[in-house]
């Protein structure tokens, strides 16, 4: 079982709920797939190089890790030269959605690209277990009507954030696949 953990740049430590749930994906010897960038990424890193677990693979654009904390196998994912900026990213969480089971994703009600994590997971017909660090909960979304619903409860800028990379997705996949 592949499991994609994602989140935030701005949130750079792990709370003890989430903690708690990857300590549950190791236990179950799940395999993790992981970014390359600070943030969420680089605590997760940090948390399964602590633990000496083995069973991670770390994405990276064009081969290039910004963090390996544990000298993984580096999964490297090719992208097309005119994308740049968030697209470029994209296209490299987009294929850790691809290769995954599910997502776990912690999320703070703002960022763009762990939301389009989760777009992209629900639209491939995988589920994402949630963590919403603005109530320290989690929820578990399994389609795109869920997430609407659950959006729902984030400021105006998030749900428009939301409709705008819905439309933004279909455009990527065109370009990219």
């Amino acid at each position: 079982m592949n499991i994609f953990i994602a989140g935030p740049r701005a949130i750079s430590k792990l709370n003890e709920s989430v903690i708690r749930k990857i300590k549950e994906i190791i236990e179950d010897n799940f395999n993790i797939l992981v970014g390359d960038a600070n943030g969420v990424d680089k605590a997760v890193q940090h948390f399964c190089n602590e633990h000496n677990y083995r069973n991670v693979k770390v994405y990276a654009t064009k081969g290039k890790t910004r963090n390996n904390i544990g000298n993984w196998y580096v999964h490297n994912v090719d992208v097309p030269k005119n994308l740049k900026g968030f697209d470029f990213y994209a296209a490299k969480d987009y294929e850790m959605a691809r290769d995954a089971d599910y997502g776990l994703m912690i999320w703070n009600g703002i960022s763009k690209g762990t939301l389009n994590n989760i777009i992209n997971l629900l639209d491939m017909g995988k589920k994402t277990i949630l963590y919403y660090s603005p109530e320290e909960q989690f929820y578990v979304i399994k389609t795109l009507n869920g997430l609407k619903e659950f959006i729902g409860r984030c400021s105006k800028e998030t749900q428009e954030l939301f409709i705008d990379l819905l439309y933004k997705d279909s455009q990527l996949k065109l370009s990219v696949h």
